[in-house]
């Protein structure tokens, strides 16, 4: 809806060592011994040390003993020198495992096509696309005068940028509307604070001008020398103040054009399909509007679309002179409206153009001169639809799978006779379209490869809906290979969960999977409340007072998955992370006899504390989704289910824990303090092992092939503890 240049889809000492707790020694082993478990005897687990932390609120008082691993300048030799010792210990236990964990990195590695270029995608003058080449790590961004790439030019390799760094990214990247300008951002620490540098595309020189502590969005405005830029609190990391530069200037003499007053709503910068506005978006967990600014006048300021109100969320097309809304006035499961540009600040001149339809969730909408392109959701499945502005019904673009996921990108051109498409299943690698809107032929513009004897007919998916306790429908998606499975209760099963902010995990393909699938075991997505795959009342029933939902769903999921035989209840492994880490929290602390291991990345865990705090980056962001423990009933619910105030004196599963130092979402001590907690209350001999990458952040490591460690150790942990059931 928003005009972005969208180059490709986007698609985790000797001091503290001591002996075991004493909740440990004090318990008789749980379980036989085994290799690992031998090494886990000769080399012991970091005790952190125990300071009393109180923290009252509400007449209760909460003891916190590992309060004191918080470092907000990550520099305390204590706490560096305990996340050593975890990390040294972690690479004791999983020594053994080197081997396997180095095949399994080969084998990823090995099913990735190592020159692969994306589909170029037209912004203006240009065609825009990225290279990846040999051993590179890192894209190269180029452009053409066509799609065969006539005349194509370098105009970043981030190769050469990433040089010296253990992490790099690059955001952000616009080129100026006459296409001789590009800003882009860079971040070499993880914690998504961006430095925007200019580059003269046609002599390939950098400019003066450099940006210090922004978001990494820039948004050009139309005569080519005033931009738009968002800056970041380096505390709360919010972004909130939106500034024009004036290329040549001093970022000190900058114009302040708009500041967010209201800490929980983010703040998102765009453009529309015709550049003749920049929008401003404001984002809350339950609020969502937009301000225009006129792209045209270099002393324009923000006006409103029409003035915020709480509940009421809405996202935006123009076309001519007239503006598309897709919104939930009225409308849970949202309509689309329109409005003359001439009459903005009234919602009750907002024109009817889709119904609300109480089983189908409108998610997303393209315009283009002839035609509107709208996503909707129905019954959990994506559909796609053009409608013809000069009349007739709308038309369905219709696909094979059972279930599949579906998103459109790269459509910034009104005059674009194509809309292009992203589609992939769990048994489909990832496949480029552009759908002829007149025709609604399809043009495949890739299938993303996948080297080796990889034959998409040797894997089955399947779609099915399983009772939860309250009587709800969860749907779980699954996949398996079909000479490695039997519907007997035999197989290993990989279960993943998220459920919060109503994100939806669809199925989608991933390579790296199939290293698990060729080894005998189910992949599964529980779908659980939380999420919007049935639409916005699924979320609604699993936030706030309902967020226990969220994790009832999972283990009734979990729970029926094994009773139809697609998993064998002694080799369940569960997987989640950030918010979906709070989910392996929950449920671990709920029925954790379910699970044989759990990997729980960058873990939101200790969520009374953080959201009490509104020095800690993004809480006051999250009050929406969670609620305010500064109101009582929010804190005793809350605090009914938090996996660290709930970490009690039993028998847990196998445990990963994975973090980075710099997590810019999750800080890293949550996970650091809720290991140190169960270590020491924890009853059985079970593992408990936490790896924080030092250099990187929320997303993990940066590159292509450098990520692939992280995956190959959940991988590797996993097939380890299979290999001991055997």
């Amino acid at each position: 809806m928003q005009k972005n240049l969208k180059l490709y889809l986007p698609l985790l000492v000797a001091s503290l060592l001591g002996a075991c707790s004493p909740a440990q020694q004090n318990q008789a082993p749980q379980t036989p011994a085994t290799a690992q478990s031998k090494v886990q005897s000769a080399v012991k687990a970091p005790l952190a040390e125990k300071i009393a932390h109180e923290m009252t609120i509400h007449g209760d008082t909460r003891i916190d003993n590992y309060y004191w691993m918080r470092d907000d300048e990550r520099k305390d030799p204590k706490v560096l020198a305990y996340l050593d010792a975890e990390n040294a210990y972690t690479d004791a236990v999983l020594a053994h495992t080197q081997d396997l964990q180095i095949r399994l990195f080969e084998e990823m590695k090995g099913r990735i096509q190592k020159d692969d270029d994306s589909p170029a995608v037209k912004d203006g003058q240009y065609y825009y696309a990225t290279e990846m080449r040999g051993e590179n790590e890192y894209p190269v961004y180029v452009r053409s005068q066509d799609m065969d790439g006539k005349g194509k030019e370098v105009i970043l390799d981030v190769n050469a940028l990433a040089e010296g760094h253990n992490y790099f990214n690059v955001s952000g990247i616009s080129v100026s509307e006459n296409g001789q300008l590009m800003a882009y951002g860079e971040d070499s620490l993880s914690r998504r604070i961006y430095t925007v540098k200019f580059k003269d595309l046609s002599t390939g020189k950098l400019l003066d001008d450099q940006l210090e502590g922004t978001s990494g969005q820039i948004i050009w405005g139309n005569d080519n020398q005033h931009l738009y830029y968002i800056k970041k609190d380096p505390q709360t990391l919010l972004g909130y103040q939106v500034y024009r530069h004036k290329l040549g200037s001093e970022q000190s003499t900058d114009e302040l054009v708009y500041e967010e007053q209201d800490k929980s709503f983010y703040t998102y910068l765009g453009k529309s399909k015709d550049s003749s506005f920049v929008y401003i978006n404001h984002v809350a967990t339950e609020s969502k509007g937009i301000s225009l600014i006129d792209a045209n006048d270099p002393k324009a300021m923000p006006v409103a679309v029409v003035p915020r109100e709480a509940g009421l969320e809405y996202q935006i097309g123009k076309r001519g002179q007239e503006l598309y809304i897709l919104t939930n006035l009225d409308a849970k499961n949202f309509r689309l409206m329109k409005v003359s540009i001439d009459k903005l600040g009234d919602k009750s001149l907002w024109q009817e153009v889709i119904p609300h339809r109480p089983d189908t969730k409108l998610e997303e909408m393209e315009l283009f001169d002839n035609h509107l392109v709208y996503k909707a959701r129905n019954y959990g499945q994506s559909r796609l639809f053009v409608q013809d502005f000069n009349g007739g019904e709308p038309r369905q673009i219709a696909f094979q799978d059972d279930a599949y996921a579906l998103y459109l990108y790269g459509n910034n051109e009104l005059d674009n006779p194509g809309v292009r498409i992203y589609y992939s299943s769990l048994t489909t690698p990832g496949t480029h379209y552009d759908v002829d809107l007149q025709e609604l032929s399809l043009v495949m513009r890739k299938q993303q490869p996948v080297l080796g004897d990889f034959n998409a007919d040797n894997y089955h998916s399947e779609r099915l809906f399983i009772d939860a306790l309250d009587g709800a429908k969860v749907p779980v998606s699954l996949v398996y290979r079909k000479d490695k499975f039997k519907k007997d209760g035999s197989n290993p099963l990989y279960i993943y969960g998220y459920g919060s902010y109503g994100s939806t995990i669809d199925p989608t393909f991933s390579s790296n999977r199939l290293s698990l699938l060729d080894r005998g075991f189910v992949f599964a997505i529980a779908h659980v409340r939380g999420s919007e795959m049935l639409g916005r009342p699924w979320y609604e029933d699993g936030k706030k007072l309902n967020k226990k939902n969220t994790f009832n769903d999972f283990v009734d999921a979990t729970k029926a998955l094994v009773a139809q035989g697609y998993g064998n209840k002694d080799k369940v492994f569960a997987v989640g992370g950030s918010a979906g880490g709070l989910l392996m929290g929950a449920v671990i602390n709920q029925a954790p006899e379910l699970y044989q291991g759990v990997a729980a990345h960058v873990p939101f865990v200790d969520v009374v504390t953080t959201m009490l705090d509104e020095s800690i980056p993004l809480t006051t962001n999250e009050f929406d989704e969670w609620g305010n423990p500064k109101e009582k009933e929010y804190y005793a619910y809350m605090l009914s289910y938090s996996p660290y105030d709930q970490v009690k004196a039993q028998n847990y599963p196998n445990l990963l824990v994975t973090t980075g130092l710099h997590d810019s979402q999750v800080q890293y001590f949550e996970p650091a303090k809720w290991v140190a907690k169960l270590r020491d209350m924890k009853t059985d001999n079970n593992i408990l092992l936490m790896k924080v990458d030092m250099e990187a952040g929320h997303g993990g490591a940066s590159g292509r092939f450098k990520r692939l460690y992280d995956t190959a150790l959940e991988y590797a942990f996993f097939l380890d503890l299979l290999e001991q059931k055997q």
